[in-house]
């Protein structure tokens, strides 16, 4: 029976999210149970596109990546796929309507990962935009349920919130992505000279995105609240610990929030998605 293979597609890319990333996860385990399996699946496509880039090293990228492209536009059309991952994105593309542009926006931002690039500040804000500010688009396209009116109101704030999260990630990850993949995301920094006004500059983008973020958070539907709220809970505080950690400690280390902290941060995730709209 079909629906079997069906749900066996949702359990693989539930699975992806639980491997890659328990913050995410976390979030979506909060969000309501009808809208779990959907998000499971748009962060599992999204993830299998990033391996793609960052970690198959010694395989053929660019035809790897193409053809990524091509079967997901494929498993779209068609409405199966035998790759499970795309098998279950294309179904939550279908059922809600999922503009095809934000999945080619998404996968130009992959391209550009496929090759060392010094950053201006045009290719920076095109990169964000297609590596996290349309997968917020793609979650809130769910959230809504195809209410149209909530989602245009929302798209704004959504795109603010996978800003934050993309710019604290790479604020994060600096000195591994400089030295391991050859990457440089913020235009016009030195990361072998960052320095205190530079990492300054930077939080200020992160903070303006978080703060639009939060106005958004506050009138989302309750069933995606506490999910939202989760995420953005983790990502503050992270980007506060990295706020607090000099320029050079940002290049000595990985700033991360253990698991045990994470679980203590579930009740201000609450209080914040039912106390502050």
């Amino acid at each position: 029976m079909k629906s079997i293979y069906d749900q066996l597609c949702i359990d693989i890319a539930k699975s992806v999210t639980t491997s890659y990333s328990t913050s995410f996860s976390a979030g979506i385990f909060l969000l309501h149970r009808t809208l779990r399996s959907p998000i499971y699946s748009i962060y599992g496509f999204v993830r299998l596109a990033d391996e793609i880039v960052d970690s198959f090293h010694g395989f053929d990228k660019p035809y790897l990546l193409q053809k990524f492209r091509s079967d997901t536009f494929e498993a779209i059309e068609q409405g199966i796929s035998l790759n499970p991952v795309l098998h279950a994105f294309q179904e939550v593309v279908n059922r809600y309507e999922i503009h095809h542009e934000l999945i080619s926006c998404f996968l130009d931002s992959m391209d550009m990962d496929l090759a060392p690039v010094t950053y201006d500040l045009q290719n920076f804000e095109q990169y964000i935009l297609g590596s996290a500010e349309v997968v917020g688009l793609m979650c809130l396209k769910v959230f809504v349920d195809g209410d149209a009116a909530t989602y245009n109101s929302l798209k704004e704030p959504a795109q603010a919130l996978g800003a934050a999260f993309q710019k604290v990630n790479f604020l994060r990850d600096l000195k591994a992505d400089y030295e391991h993949l050859g990457r440089s995301y913020f235009p016009g920094i030195d990361v072998d000279n960052l320095t205190l006004e530079d990492k300054q500059a930077i939080e200020h983008s992160i903070a303006e995105d978080f703060a639009k973020a939060e106005e958004g958070i506050k009138r989302l539907p309750r069933t995606a609240r506490l999910g939202v709220s989760t995420a953005y809970i983790y990502y503050l505080k992270l980007f506060k610990k990295i706020r607090s950690t000099s320029a050079e400690q940002i290049l000595q280390r990985r700033i991360r929030i253990p698991n045990y902290r994470k679980l203590t941060l579930l009740p201000r995730a609450y209080f914040h998605s039912t106390f502050s709209h």
